[in-house]
């Protein structure tokens, strides 16, 4: 195990020391910059689009600066309340929009493809949809995903990427900010609401091998001085997909709020989703393999391990109302329920690896499942002073009741046998509407409160606590209780010391506890049915950030200690001792000139399982020990408003299962991309293309435990988009 924590400190220590005299050697640099360098007078910021103005752009505020890596933008902090990045004693992350788009993201892996801490195992047209891995822990599908802040099931869910403000990832424990759940983090989407200037655009993609896509996107403000806003999108997708598959979406978002007096406004937020697809690709199963090596790679593109008779239909509803009251000019009160409701039908076939020449047995699963998910939130945030310290609080109170259906006859049945290189030659068609059951019911009740308390103008230190009652109960199809698990005085702490290293720099040191919900074990393990208690994991973290208006880096120093639960040799899904996961990650962007933009992130992470009987000394499955990520872009200067740009990502080796016998390979992709705005008409357009994986590269890539896919092919993206 290379990667120890003396190692990783020097690492830590050399990063942020670095990181300083880049500050001090680009500070002449910065002053000498035109104030237009902060705030361009063109239809984008600099740090998107570079310095290039386009033409007759009418200016009507000022941009403000904004590096690529956001780290002044707000994020959603669950009790910590809203601050920035910078203000944020965690790791984080945030994509806007304007990056949603020209990566022309397609499932929550391309979201996050330029950082080294995420790794992808998701798939935009099956149930996999929302698989990811933050350094090296799997994040969870019940608890881990938030719209607005609000919890919903994410399960087989791809977002309309096109409805969404930014997306924010916590990574690590969000036990304290957000009550119960897995330690891998927080993935938090943000809507677009209605702005100050109204908003008309239109836009139309193509994706191979023949999926079209609309888009549009409305926003005015109405009545006595603006008072009350609308904003409405839609999103409507069809056609046939790269492996020969069928998809046909369609989303709607709707934001409403209005600003009843000067102190007191109200909201609501809705979004509904439909999505039909069919001919996904099958999971891959290694639980009975006993091969030393994984069968030659095969392209996530090839529509020979399914057909049309396979599919998943989800659907995905959202409703969110809330209050805002500015109580004084340092204390204010929000209030907010939502209901989520998430539905899946889904035929789909799960390939059990038999041998390294590619043999399997087809094993197919039909039935459905639905969620439910009834939230409510109240918090206050205020400022008051106590002697010579100024403390910023938050406290708040919480209630979430969330039920999962499933179906009360599902059909779990062999097909039969194939081969990874031929067609497979099993076809099983059905229907949905079968009935479902109450299968289990979780009820949190939080209170929680945060005190960051300004000692000096450079010394802070932040101190919370979340109190938490938790109760879990698992049905039979007939309505009796099969178990339960209950725990009052649940208590998750968080305690973090930050200084201010200058005032666009903070360096930090936090640690955070988080109880995850107990698994209720699937039908695939030989204990299925049982409830498995809930887990505690610890993590401590010591970190930098720094921002500035040509450049921006961070690096982080973690150690994460949780409960290990893994299939065992008998089939069990047993919890045996302790999965740690320590390493370093660090990232920077940084403009070079007037056109040249460079951005890098990498990590080294160093797992293992501890104080177990079984597994001990072992790499944790799915933990890539390196990933790196880089991006370059370039402003064309003798085509204003062309941009291109490319990007790579090395993912490590992968263990495959806690057995330490089977590995993915480590692999290399690399996009490429341009965007062009210009105006035709009187009217902004903007035009858009990617390539993903242009070099083709055929790679298994790591789903869950003891499960692979193909990772996906090379695919052309192509859209047009026009403001009004």
């Amino acid at each position: 195990m290379p990667y120890r924590p003396l190692q990783i400190a020097a690492w830590l220590t050399f990063a942020a020391a670095s990181q300083h005299a880049f500050a001090q050697s680009n500070a002449s640099a910065e002053a000498a910059a035109p104030a237009a360098a902060s705030g361009v007078t063109a239809a984008a910021p600099a740090t998107a689009r570079g310095e290039q103005a386009l033409p007759a752009v009418k200016v009507t505020a000022a941009v403000q600066a904004d590096s690529p890596l956001h780290l002044n933008t707000p994020v959603s902090a669950g009790a910590l309340g809203s601050r920035s990045q910078l203000e944020t004693p965690f790791s984080t992350t945030v994509v806007t929009g304007e990056e949603l788009a020209d990566r022309q993201a397609n499932k929550l892996g391309d979201v996050f493809a330029g950082d080294a801490s995420v790794t992808d195992s998701s798939n935009a047209y099956n149930a996999w949809a929302t698989y990811i891995t933050i350094r090296g822990l799997p994040i969870d599908w019940q608890n881990g995903f938030r719209i607005d802040g609000n919890p919903f099931i994410s399960y087989g869910i791809t977002m309309p990427y096109e409805n969404l403000e930014r997306v924010e990832l916590l990574k690590g424990l969000g036990g304290f900010m957000y009550g119960f759940a897995q330690p891998g983090g927080i993935v938090n989407y943000v809507t677009k609401k209605p702005g100050a200037e109204p908003v008309t655009s239109a836009s139309l993609g193509y994706r191979m091998d023949g999926v079209l896509s609309q888009h549009v996107d409305l926003s005015r403000r109405f009545g006595p001085d603006g008072m009350f806003g609308a904003r409405i999108n839609y999103t409507h997708e069809a056609g046939k997909t790269y492996n020969a598959g069928d998809i046909n979406r369609n989303s709607v978002a709707l934001a409403l709020d209005g600003q009843l007096t000067r102190d007191l406004a109200v909201y609501f937020n809705a979004i509904y989703q439909q999505s039909r697809s069919s001919g996904g690709t099958p999971a891959i199963y290694t639980g009975s393999y006993t091969a030393a090596n994984l069968p030659a790679t095969i392209s996530g593109g090839s529509n020979l391990l399914g057909g049309t008779d396979q599919h998943l239909n989800t659907n995905l509803q959202l409703y969110t109302g809330g209050v805002r009251y500015q109580i004084t000019p340092d204390w204010s009160f929000n209030t907010s329920l939502s209901y989520s409701k998430s539905t899946r039908d889904r035929n789909e076939s799960t390939l059990t690896l038999l041998n390294q020449a590619g043999d399997y047995t087809d094993n197919r699963w039909n039935g459905d499942e639905g969620h439910q998910d009834i939230y409510w939130q109240g918090m206050f945030e205020g400022k008051v002073k106590t002697g010579p310290f100024m403390h910023q609080l938050v406290l708040g109170a919480s209630w979430q009741h969330q039920t999962n259906d499933y179906s009360a006859v599902s059909y779990s049945f062999e097909l039969g046998n194939g081969n990874l290189f031929q067609p497979n030659p099993w076809r099983y068609y059905s229907g949905a509407g079968l009935d479902k059951y109450r299968a289990s019911e979780i009820t949190q009740k939080s209170v929680f409160a945060s005190d960051t308390i300004q000692l000096t103008s450079r010394w802070s230190v932040l101190a919370g606590v979340r109190v938490t009652n938790y109760d879990q109960q698992t049905y039979n199809v007939n309505g009796s209780l099969a178990s339960s698990y209950g725990h009052n005085g649940v208590v998750t702490p968080t305690f973090a010391l930050m200084y201010k290293l200058e005032p666009n720099t903070t360096v930090y040191a936090s640690y955070v506890e988080s109880l995850e919900q107990g698994t209720s074990v699937a039908s695939n393990y030989a204990n299925a049915g049982a409830l498995l208690n809930p887990l505690r994991s610890r993590q401590y973290e010591v970190g930098i950030k720094s921002e500035h208006g040509r450049w921006s880096a961070n690096a982080a120093l973690f150690r994460i200690e949780r409960g290990a639960t893994y299939e065992n040799d008998q089939h069990v899904l047993t919890q045996d001792g302790t999965s740690i996961y320590q390493g370093m990650e660090a990232g920077g962007s940084v403009r070079l000139g007037r056109s040249w933009q460079v951005a890098g992130d990498v990590m080294l992470l160093d797992t293992w399982y501890a104080k177990g009987q079984t597994y001990n000394g072992n790499r944790v499955a799915g933990a890539p020990r390196f990933v790196a990520a880089a991006r370059v872009t370039y402003d064309v200067p003798f085509v204003p408003g062309l941009q291109v740009g490319a990007d790579t990502k090395y993912t490590g080796n992968m263990e495959v299962r806690p057995a330490g016998n089977l590995q993915t390979g480590g692999y290399m992709l690399v996009n490429v991309g341009a965007n062009y705005m210009t105006r035709i008409g009187g009217h902004d357009v903007t035009l858009r293309a990617a390539i993903d994986n242009i070099t083709n590269r055929r790679y298994w890539m790591f789903q869950y435990e003891n499960y692979i896919a193909p990772g996906d092919p090379r695919t052309v993206s192509l859209n047009a988009k026009i403001d009004f």
